[in-house]
């Protein structure tokens, strides 16, 4: 649906975007994901035809958003970071002149304006100047207008900024459910967006792909080995000379960011890619008579991703 090919976009000197290739399958949530300045937006803007590409070829459904730019953007929904609202607008107004302009049969405009106000949430807000809303709200509006002619395809840069927590799940909810009938793009430097809403992720820095993959594949490739967390009524140098000597053991640490009670060390032990080692650590440590206040596996997270990607991109540059 979003075909994404060599694309390149420089600002005189500065190179914003850097050789960008992936693609979007039909139905699918991809999240797009990357510090600030890492180029999420103005690849954003390429897809939906807001600016032009340097070099390289972008397609949405089947239409080159360079040379089809007005059929490109009928099946798009685009919310740009900052949403271009009319601030002296009312926000039912607001969404009939967007359904207008975006093509929307005129017999069929408030029907429409009443299926994104009940998916946005906006009905109290209905008539109310789009000035006089929170943030929060006119990040809702912007949403509406994307979705006020049904498009195909929907591209969200950072859609739940100036959200407060309810409206965050509000609005992760409705990505998930729209993504039944869409296809989406979502762009975020907010990690728990991208794991919660988000089927596959594409990682960008200093304009470049580091990463492209579901997130469960890219712990797996990451992984280098197990971790194990542990809490023990014990001396730090016992515990440690005790489980170093263990089978399939690579390293034994003190765990400084955890913070535990007087005579009681917090441990990570790491061993070797595939190898179980929690049943063993468990049974040297009752052997020693020692309290075994916790024991629980560490996994990845889409943060550590994150950070290890691009800090090694940082290095290798």
């Amino acid at each position: 649906m979003i075909e994404v090919q060599n694309v390149t976009k420089r600002y005189g000197q500065t190179l914003a975007v850097d050789d960008v290739s992936f693609t979007v399958e039909k139905g699918e949530i991809v999240g797009f994901l990357g510090p600030n300045a890492a180029g999420k937006t103005t690849t954003m803007r390429i897809i939906t035809s807001y600016m032009p590409a340097t070099a390289g070829k972008v397609k949405v459904a089947g239409y080159d958003v360079f040379e089809n730019a007005m059929e490109v953007k009928k099946r798009i929904g685009y919310l740009p970071e900052n949403p271009p609202l009319y601030l002296d607008m009312k926000v039912e107004d607001y969404l009939a002149f967007t359904a207008a302009i975006n093509g929307v049969d005129k017999s069929a405009i408030p029907r429409e304006i009443d299926r994104v106000v009940e998916l946005t949430t906006l009905g109290d807000m209905r008539y109310r100047l789009i000035r006089k809303l929170s943030k929060g709200f006119r990040q809702r509006v912007g949403l509406a207008q994307a979705l006020i002619h049904d498009p195909e395809v929907l591209v969200l840069d950072e859609p739940t900024v100036g959200l407060d927590p309810k409206q965050i799940i509000e609005v992760r909810d409705l990505i998930k459910e729209l993504g039944n009938d869409h296809t989406i793009i979502l762009s975020t430097h907010i990690l728990p967006e991208v794991s919660m809403t988000s089927e596959r992720v594409v990682i960008i820095n200093k304009g470049r792909i580091v990463a492209e993959d579901t997130p469960t594949n890219l712990m797996a490739s990451l992984k280098s080995g197990e971790t194990v967390q542990l809490q023990v009524e014990a001396p730090f140098d016992d515990v440690k000379a005790t489980l170093e000597t263990m089978d399939g053991v690579t390293s034994v640490s003190l765990d400084t960011e955890t913070s535990v009670g007087e005579n009681i060390c917090a441990v990570r032990v790491d061993s070797e890619p595939g190898k179980d080692i929690r049943k063993d650590v468990a049974r040297e440590v009752v052997n020693k008579n020692w309290g075994l206040l916790e024991l629980k596996q560490i996994s990845l997270t889409l943060e550590d991703i994150f950070l290890e990607l691009t800090t090694e991109e940082e290095v290798q540059a």
